[in-house]
């Protein structure tokens, strides 16, 4: 939409909608210096555009109006030739004089005056009979295309002819023949053009002027009103005040204009989450760059661990330091995403069952939750081994709170972790029997900050474990959600062999 010229230029008349689209004001606003030229704007076109359009349709009336005149100029100018014939006719034609001749015919502006009746030909009054006939005019026999040709014929290149015009006139049965040059015709037929051209100016100015004021107040002036809110808007999305207040309207620009406004509030809405996060960030790095030193020192303490010869102690002390290197791990990770991404994960062949077993330690787990770990002992997976660990910790947590959320004794709480392979393709699937995840977490399952399922949450871990497992090139979907049944299937499938370094494999002695 080039038409972007503001109402400051003077492109048209100010004009406004019945119920115009308003942008909310704003103090001390400053109005953006960005405008489309007048003689470019849109107004300045359409304006052009009717004048010449209406003036086309001028010029297509103009030829049978033109080929209409001419032919009721010659019938005007042979009717009166046939009122002095028959006045001729009645008297003696010899009586008349030469000048009273020579009057007669330069009043109709011929040369000579006939009659034809009953097959018999009257030369009725003379002047000087002109050598030749250059076109003869059947008056009676004058069609629309034949009419607008000889018109325009006459307009463009007459003047010097001479012509040779026949017909009945009114009731009379006999037929009247009139000779005369055709200077008069074409000049009588200039001055009417140029009428017909000033009057057809004024008409495709005056409809011109009516179809842009018409134009204006329904399309253009709405328009105006959404391209500088997308301006004023662009200087301050985060400002609620610079959204369009659509217009109760029914039309295009209604659409267009609630389109604009549903947009800016989702840009609006986006844009302030993106704020939260960079707030949040930052907090989260200045909190993990302080814990990951506490961590550490939690590590050297942990370490002495490894001294008591007490078995419990023996027994718990290796799953207490993978923890806490996990722990401070994940506190460096925070600080490198802060700058970066998520790492690439560093794939092996894992033992799934095991991984599980460490996720079951690390999970806080009240009485009255059962924990199944369904993995075959044998069962291998490609993938990162601490990536994956967040992202069945995460899963698995989630599953646990949810479950402790429920206070009634008789109901049965278990969460259980399986897997299969399908080829090449690793599935892992994680079931609970809590309640299931609420419509609203359901719609922004992946999302970060709306994804949560209870009140509180931050919903970071499904989004986590979205991203690191589609760093693997997998994906994780919800399979089933309802009251007593939620289903989470996490696919990651083996990396590719490719062809070059299996030929090399091949190739090594053994």
């Amino acid at each position: 939409m080039s038409e972007v010229a503001s109402a400051d230029e003077g492109s048209g008349p100010a004009t406004a909608d019945a119920s115009p689209a308003t942008v909310r004001p704003v103090a001390s606003r400053s109005v953006p210096n960005r405008s489309v030229p007048l003689a470019r704007g849109l107004s300045t076109k359409l304006l052009l555009l009717t004048i010449v359009f209406v003036l086309l349709a001028e010029v297509l009336i103009f030829l049978p109006w033109i080929a209409s005149y001419r032919l009721a100029w010659l019938k005007e100018r042979l009717s009166t030739a046939a009122a002095v014939s028959i006045v001729l006719v009645q008297g003696e034609p010899n009586s008349l004089s030469r000048a009273a001749q020579n009057d007669v015919l330069m009043a109709i502006g011929a040369k000579a005056i006939a009659v034809r009746d009953g097959g018999v030909s009257r030369l009725l009054v003379v002047a000087e009979m002109p050598p030749q006939v250059d076109e003869h005019i059947d008056i009676a026999n004058v069609g629309m295309i034949k009419g607008m040709t000889g018109a325009l014929d006459t307009l463009f290149f007459g003047g010097k002819r001479m012509l040779r015009v026949f017909g009945p006139v009114g009731d009379s049965d006999k037929e009247f023949e009139l000779i005369m040059p055709d200077y008069s015709l074409r000049n009588a037929m200039l001055r009417y053009s140029r009428n017909v051209a000033f009057v057809s100016l004024l008409i495709s100015l005056f409809t011109a002027m009516l179809v842009y004021a018409a134009i204006d107040l329904i399309m253009i002036g709405p328009i105006r009103t959404m391209t500088r809110s997308m301006l004023t808007f662009s200087e301050a999305p985060d400002d609620p005040g610079r959204i369009i207040h659509p217009a109760a309207r029914a039309d295009e620009i209604g659409v267009a204009e609630r389109e604009l406004s549903q947009m800016q509030e989702r840009l609006q809405k986006m844009l302030s989450e993106q704020k939260h996060l960079a707030d949040l960030g930052l907090a989260v790095s200045k909190i993990n760059h302080d814990m990951r030193n506490i961590l550490a020192s939690a590590q050297l303490m942990s370490d002495r661990l490894r001294l008591v010869k007490d078995p419990t102690v023996q027994a718990f002390a290796p799953k207490l330091l993978r923890a806490l290197d996990r722990a401070v791990s994940y506190s460096e990770g925070v600080l490198h995403y802060g700058r970066t991404q998520e790492p690439a994960p560093s794939r092996r062949r894992l033992r799934l069952r095991q991984l599980v077993d460490d996720v079951h330690g690390l999970l806080d787990i009240e009485d009255g939750i059962e924990f199944v770990n369904a993995v075959e002992l044998a069962f291998e997976v490609d993938a990162d081994s601490d990536q994956l660990f967040r992202v069945l910790t995460n899963l698995c947590r989630n599953a646990v709170q949810a479950m402790a959320a429920d206070a009634e004794s008789a109901l049965v709480r278990r969460l259980a972790v399986s897997a299969e392979r399908i080829g090449s393709v690793s599935r892992i699937i994680v079931t609970d029997t809590g309640p299931g995840l609420p419509a609203k977490a359901r719609e922004n399952l992946f999302a970060a900050f709306r994804g949560s399922a209870r009140s509180g949450g931050t919903g970071l871990g499904l989004a986590i474990a979205h991203e690191l497992i589609r760093a693997h090139g997998g994906t994780v979907e919800l399979v089933e959600s309802i009251g007593g049944r939620t289903t989470f299937a996490v696919t990651i499938p083996d990396q590719p062999v490719r062809l070059d370094q299996a030929r090399n494999g091949l190739r090594r002695p053994a």
